[in-house]
């Protein structure tokens, strides 16, 4: 932020959450903040920022930092998401509904998770009534 101007320009999108007329003010502040700091002290992140960021001194700029801190640095998580659930679509077709379907992509997504069949098999025995015996 020290070294690149910033206008008001660029933050017309959020003025629904902010106060553009005391956004200028504020920056100045939080760049005066900054300057008596050495490089290496100063905060590197967007997370940082934030931590540093007194949200009653500086409710604009909390608020800016914490949408960036929570922006996607890439578009390869939604990809992949994307891409499974079309792997999962051309799978199954139209032959589930979008409670199985939902249920099948958060599984693919979330590899990690490790699912003992024995306990899902006796949450589906104990929902209703079976023509097959389940259990």
């Amino acid at each position: 932020m020290l070294k690149s101007p910033i206008l008001e320009l660029d933050f017309s999108l959020y003025s629904d959450f902010i106060d553009v007329d005391t956004l200028p003010s504020e920056l100045k502040l939080w760049k005066r903040k900054w300057i008596a700091f050495k490089e290496v002290d100063r905060p590197h992140t967007a997370v940082e920022a934030l931590n540093y960021c007194n949200p009653e001194l500086f409710p604009n700029i909390h608020f800016l930092l914490k949408v960036l801190a929570t922006l996607p640095v890439s578009t390869a998580t939604p990809e992949r998401i994307f891409s499974t659930l079309k792997r999962v679509k051309t799978f199954l077709r139209n032959s589930t509904g979008q409670e199985r379907l939902t249920g099948l992509a958060l599984l693919s997504v979330h590899r990690d998770v490790t699912v003992n069949p024995d306990e899902v098999l006796n949450q589906f025995a104990l929902q209703k009534d079976r023509n097959i015996l389940l259990v």
